[in-house]
């Protein structure tokens, strides 16, 4: 799993048939509704395959303009994402996507070819019937059989579990070979900026970080992700840059809807959202599940001066009062994280970070960024 630790991306010799037939899948354009959009146009990876703009959701569907409903996260560090379950104190852990509904690699695959606003295709047979018309198709039926587009089902599955095996054995998508890593392995060491900040997001009574962002080595010496898979609701603000929050009735709830069903009656998980890695997270463009922050600072001045200084973050109504947790329907805003640091503070109350303290996260978060150079 960690040989490629430091090594570079594979090269398509080295991916099994079914892998390769993922990379081609993966970048092609013709099997979207627009011809224009393949996963590659919102997983970038030269931006940690996630997106390389600024927009808070991406646009896809038939003509290319319809708006997405949640931040695109990057596709690194899934490999050993766990599936969806509620653990041993019956807390919400794994999956994929920010409401973790998806088991698999091969299952998040499915949702972007049909969703009206990404790929647009009609149904599976749609995607199966321009993939039959691609340049691959022959490497295709070589893989899975001559008489596979005869049975679009199974295709589709095939197209799915093609893209799974690239994600997985594509190094590119694991590379381990961040600043951080090459310090763990005693290879480089980190400035002090940086283990200042290495210090504040580990230690509870400052950031905290750590609490949901492991960074020490795991089992058998597996390399930090950086997330623990938990849930978490930490009443971000409403993005008015959605177009879906034009409409007031709308309200992201995370694992308990729209998009996931099977909660949708356990109340006390609304809200509630993924940990994501923080591997390459000073690379996002945009952060949290609406994508309300553009840039790194901003989103850690949230964390801390959110309780201590909510005029900074949320509207206020026609009387003055400011409107807390205001992307949450009132009766979901007692779900919101108010009892963990750096959330246990009140108005008023110092942050539990400075500002020279947040740039030194920054700094520390940085070391996170894969690719690193060692200077010669």
């Amino acid at each position: 799993m960690f040989a490629n630790v430091y090594g570079m991306p594979g090269t398509a010799a080295e991916l099994s048939p079914a892998a390769q037939l993922g990379r081609q899948i993966f970048n092609d354009a013709s099997l979207s509704a627009s011809g224009k959009q393949s996963c590659a146009s919102c997983h970038d990876p030269a931006h940690a395959y996630a997106p390389g703009n600024k927009l808070a959701v991406q646009l896809g569907g038939a003509d290319g303009q319809a708006s997405g409903y949640r931040a695109t996260p990057s596709l690194r560090y899934l490999e050993r994402n766990p599936p969806f379950r509620f653990d041993e104190e019956g807390a919400p852990n794994g999956g994929i996507n920010w409401d973790g509904r998806a088991a698999s690699l091969a299952e998040q695959a499915e949702r972007p070819f049909l969703a009206a606003h990404e790929m647009a295709n009609a149904s599976t047979d749609e995607v199966v019937e321009r993939l039959r018309g691609a340049p691959y198709a022959q490497a295709f039926r070589r893989v899975f059989g001559d008489g596979i587009f005869a049975q679009p089902q199974q295709a589709f599955r095939r197209i799915t579990y093609a893209l799974q095996q690239f994600q997985l054995e594509e190094p590119d998508f694991h590379r381990y070979d961040s600043k951080y890593d090459l310090y763990l392995a005693n290879k480089v060491p980190l400035e002090l900026a940086e283990l200042r900040g290495l210090a504040l997001f580990n230690d509870e009574r400052k950031g905290n970080c750590a609490a949901c962002h492991p960074s020490v080595r795991g089992e058998h010496g597996a390399p930090p992700l950086f997330t623990d898979f938990s849930f978490d609701n930490l009443g971000v603000p409403r993005n008015t840059r959605i177009p879906a929050t034009a409409d007031a009735t709308y309200f992201d709830l995370g694992l308990c809807g729209p998009d996931r069903t099977d909660l949708a009656k356990k109340a006390a998980l609304c809200g509630a959202f993924k940990v994501p890695s923080l591997r390459n997270v000073a690379t996002r463009q945009v952060f949290f599940h609406n994508g309300v922050f553009d840039n790194l600072t901003d989103a850690l001045r949230f964390y801390v001066r959110r309780d201590t200084h909510p005029e900074e973050w949320y509207p206020r109504d026609s009387k003055g009062k400011v409107q807390k947790f205001n992307d949450l329907p009132g009766k979901y805003r007692a779900n919101v994280n108010v009892k963990e640091g750096p959330f246990d503070r009140k108005r008023g109350m110092a942050p539990a970070l400075t500002a020279g303290e947040i740039e030194d996260m920054v700094k520390f978060l940085a070391t996170l960024t894969d690719g690193y150079q060692v200077r010669q």
